[in-house]
């Protein structure tokens, strides 16, 4: 049989973008797997929205909630991922929404050693609207559609949704983090212990994704790309509040330019006190030299750019 998968899904008050997300997992071809919601401080009417859905039965349910206070998306996810019971987490967006094959794709990638960054095609404020409030369903629309809205300026790109085998193609770029994004991301859950999830020192928007993809790096596990398989609809919002995102950058660097693997406040310090962080160990020090360690430096081959940038 199969292995479990849980889909760990954000959300904040965005009841009309995380039910479209919930539909989006309801039409998966592949069926073996769990949903955790990942509750960064919600209202009652995300409670009410999560509970209508439990009640459906369509897919195990888990409904992870913490207090607001302020944007705290590092920790509600490791607070999901201690309750996950999958063998690989995949982590969305709550104003994303995955096509049929979302998850097949993910188990088809799915590799001992890699953790996989998939893609996203932006929609624009109006379509946006139109999906939410209409009842459109765009994870149903075939390409043709999608050169439609492109060539009318609501989507940004289409070459996302676009199914391609690539190969030992994916495996180009394995040390390449900064062009990942946490909307679609999937990590072994054998790998967030080795790390010890995501860092909760983030508060605010911005960095906590590539502190972890970071981290896995200098621990061994390989990114591989998720392009051309697993694209996601990511739906418009208004902008965020960014104002805490110079304190990120300082708090990014300096896992960057350090030697550590673990998170400071991370997976453990949720049940037991916090420890020393563990540090590498002399192979993966000569593996990453120098004051920016090779390793981390993001330049992946030219010719690796060339053809993932079709």
């Amino acid at each position: 049989m199969a292995e479990l998968f849980s889909v760990i899904v954000t959300t904040h008050n965005s009841e009309a973008a995380l039910d479209a997300a919930l539909r989006g997992l309801l039409r998966q071809t592949d069926r073996n797997f769990e949903v955790l919601i990942a509750d960064d401080g919600s209202g009652p009417a995300t409670a009410e929205l999560i509970a209508a859905w439990a009640r459906r039965g369509c897919f195990p349910l888990v409904h992870v909630h913490q207090d607001h206070r302020g944007f705290r998306s590092a920790e509600i996810r490791n607070r999901a991922i201690l309750k996950s019971r999958g063998n690989l987490c995949i982590f969305l967006d709550g104003d994303c929404i995955p096509r049929p094959d979302f998850i097949a794709a993910h188990r088809w990638l799915a590799e001992p050693g890699w953790f996989v960054a998939g893609t996203r095609v932006l929609l624009g404020r109006e379509l946006t609207a139109r999906v939410l409030h209409k009842g459109l369903t765009p994870e149903l629309w075939g390409l043709s559609e999608w050169l439609r809205y492109r060539l009318c300026g609501e989507v940004n790109r289409v070459m996302p949704l676009a199914r391609l085998p690539l190969g030992a193609l994916r495996h180009l770029g394995p040390t390449a983090w900064r062009s990942a994004r946490g909307a679609n991301l999937a990590i072994r859950r054998t790998d967030l212990d080795r790390v010890d999830g995501f860092d909760a020192r983030y508060i605010g928007w911005g960095r906590e994704d590539s502190d972890i993809m970071v981290r896995l790096i200098r621990a061994g596990t390989r990114r591989k790309a998720g392009r051309y398989a697993t694209g996601v609809l990511h739906l418009w919002h208004s902008a965020v509040d960014r104002s805490r995102l110079a304190e990120n950058d300082r708090l990014l660097s300096s896992v960057i330019y350090g030697d550590r693997v673990r998170a400071l406040r991370g997976l453990s310090t949720l049940h037991t006190p916090a420890v020393e962080p563990i540090r590498v160990d002399r192979l993966t020090r000569r593996l990453a030299p120098g004051p920016l360690p090779a390793l981390l430096r993001d330049d992946a081959q030219p010719r690796a750019r060339r053809v993932m940038a079709l």
